[in-house]
């Protein structure tokens, strides 16, 4: 059984929705979430678009390796009306891993720790809301750490569904 931390979001259709049923798959076909941050809502990141982001990070214990993890994230993201162009753009639901127990992998479909933690404000507050002031598997930092050097400006809040009411 290995940890492993991801991110979920999107900017398409029910947001919040969408979030839950992904989190109701990983729960069903990955394993078992033993916790999970705030909800995040942001900008787009890498594009523009009228439609803001919300993002989540969880932990999820898991006895798919990593190519079996992704492969199952893929699948997911697909089950929910994922539509991939091959270039950054708005989406019903990315799902991302970032960590991996402390593994580092590079291989041709596969980055662990996901290779753009560092510069992406969306990621890192809710990880570090997820792990504290702990050093961040394989990356010997912390995520406040990542978040103090991180020269993203982009506009991130927690979100909260009865504010959009």
């Amino acid at each position: 059984m290995e940890e492993a931390i991801l991110l979920l979001g999107g900017n398409l259709g029910n947001r919040e929705l969408a979030l839950a049923q992904a989190m109701e798959k990983i729960e069903a076909h990955v394993g078992e979430i033993t916790s999970n941050s705030s909800i995040y809502e942001s900008e787009p990141w890498g594009f523009e678009d009228n439609n803001q982001f919300l993002n989540q990070a969880i932990k999820v214990n898991t006895q798919l390796n990593p190519q079996q993890l992704l492969d199952q994230l893929l699948e997911i993201e697909q089950s929910l009306g994922r539509v991939r162009t091959g270039k950054i753009s708005a989406r019903t639901i990315d799902l991302d891993i970032l960590f991996y127990g402390n593994q580092k992998i590079t291989t041709e479909t596969l980055t662990i720790p996901h290779p753009r933690i560092s510069e992406r404000l969306f990621t890192l507050l809710p990880l570090a809301e997820l792990e504290g002031n702990d050093i961040l598997p394989a990356l010997n930092i912390s995520a406040q750490e990542l978040i103090n050097a991180c020269s993203d400006e982009s506009k991130i809040h927690i979100w909260n569904f009865k504010d959009n009411l």
